[in-house]
């Protein structure tokens, strides 16, 4: 149960000229981060404008207007849509005279109460190290003004008064515990890949329904909550297909729009889980009226941390017992053919999401022979104990394997998949 008092809070955005942000929507996901991080919404200010104002944001009297409003409301917290410049934090600080907190600063601040494990507690650190170094400037007066609450909360709260100097030093430390907590990620997906453990990758916007859809598909009963950002640190589970193949399923951080720079950084050890998966289950909340754009925040950032998703994306829409209509209709078809529907809480279309993930798995795998000279005695080795073998003959200069392998292990014994020339010859 949260004990720490709820804050009064105005959430404060711009609607910008050619920008293709629904700003409602936008605002309504602000508030449910605000929400998520223990703050109740007031109210909520919008101003039309060309562009951001480099000293305020929003203009200096919308900023003033923001300021006796929240005053008059009993607001303690005012928040920003968009990741603040140092300069504009300390000028709507000075001006507002409340504490001024920017959406980069609430999502960290959600990540602080939600991590759990060493990795994630030192991986959240580091991304609020990042964000607060340039701006400790501009949070003198804050900190001193106000101390604690949303913004302030976390891994990070004891250095925010000390100077740059021991926050990079800090920030140094970090990045060398997180990289040997990397380099241990690297050999667990080392002996997965040795085991042959299929790795299967739940990954979608935050409060999709990953966890729900891994508790299904794994018989596991990891926490879930109708929350952002409701569970952090990666998970990985043992789960069991149609076909009785087994399989690891892993679940990993929720991506966002705006997903702040520092947490993807930070995070990265965590987030290439992802690159190394066989199959990549994006799960989709078709429920959400903006689940079009959430399917390409995702995809974007799918993008930048395996070039090749689309290769290993199976679409889910998750959540379709919450919604009325057949999710199947006309319009779907046209624009994701190859999805699958599927409901996490009541396990409706398990079978066929189960049935779809084999299938995308024998893709990927392939029945081949190889000639391997006896003279490799290594790679034998390797495929005898690394390799689905089917049959074995033994030549007078060779030996014959005939094995399934994924299609990353073939190209590596390419060679070996002809005969030796005398043999073809005869």
């Amino acid at each position: 149960m949260d004990l720490i008092e709820r804050e009064k809070a105005l959430l404060v955005g711009l609607d910008l000229q050619n920008s293709q942000t629904d700003i409602e929507i936008s605002l309504n996901e602000l508030a449910l981060l605000a929400d998520t991080a223990g703050a109740d919404t007031l109210e909520i200010i919008v101003q039309k404008r060309e562009r951001r104002d480099p000293a305020y944001y929003i203009g200096k009297g919308k900023a003033e207007e923001v300021a006796a409003l929240a005053e008059m409301r009993g607001a303690g917290l005012v928040i920003f849509n968009d990741e603040l410049s140092p300069s504009q934090l300390r000028n709507l600080d000075r001006l507002i005279n409340l504490k001024v907190i920017d959406r980069t600063a609430l999502i960290l601040d959600i990540f602080a109460r939600r991590a759990l494990s060493r990795e994630g507690k030192l991986q959240v650190e580091l991304a609020q190290m990042q964000y607060l170094l340039p701006r400790l400037i501009g949070l003198g007066n804050q900190l001193s003004r106000l101390g604690g609450g949303i913004g302030t909360r976390g891994p990070g709260e004891t250095q925010l008064e000390v100077d740059r100097r021991v926050i990079r030093r800090r920030i140094s430390d970090l990045k060398k515990e997180i990289s040997l907590l990397r380099k241990q990620r690297q050999l667990q997906r080392q002996r997965r890949k040795r085991n042959r453990c299929i790795v299967v990758s739940l990954v979608g916007y935050t409060n999709a329904g990953k966890s729900t859809l891994l508790n299904q598909l794994t018989g596991s009963d990891l926490y879930t909550e109708d929350k952002l950002f409701a569970t952090l640190d990666p998970m990985v589970r043992r789960g069991t297909l149609n076909d009785r193949t087994e399989v690891l399923f892993t679940d990993t951080v929720g991506f966002i729009e705006n997903l702040p720079h520092q947490l993807v950084s930070a995070f990265r050890a965590t987030l290439e889980e992802i690159s190394a998966a066989d199959i990549i289950l994006h799960i989709v909340d078709l429920s959400h009226p903006d689940y079009n754009n959430h399917v390409s925040v995702v995809r974007q950032h799918l993008a930048k941390l395996v070039p090749d998703y689309h290769e290993k994306e199976l679409l889910v829409f998750n959540k379709i017992d919450v919604i009325n209509e057949n999710p199947a209709k006309q319009f779907h078809d046209r624009e994701y053919p190859n999805a699958l529907y599927i409901s996490g809480l009541t396990g409706s279309g398990m079978e066929d999401l189960k049935e779809a993930i084999s299938a995308a798995i024998m893709v990927k795998r392939c029945s081949v022979r190889l000639f391997i000279p006896y003279s490799k005695g290594k790679i034998i080795s390797e495929l005898q104990k690394y390799s689905d073998i089917e049959t074995l003959n033994y030549g007078d200069e060779y030996l014959e394997v005939k094995t399934i392998l994924d299609r990353e292990t073939l190209a590596r014994y390419e060679a070996y998949t002809k005969k030796p020339g005398k043999d073809e010859d005869g």
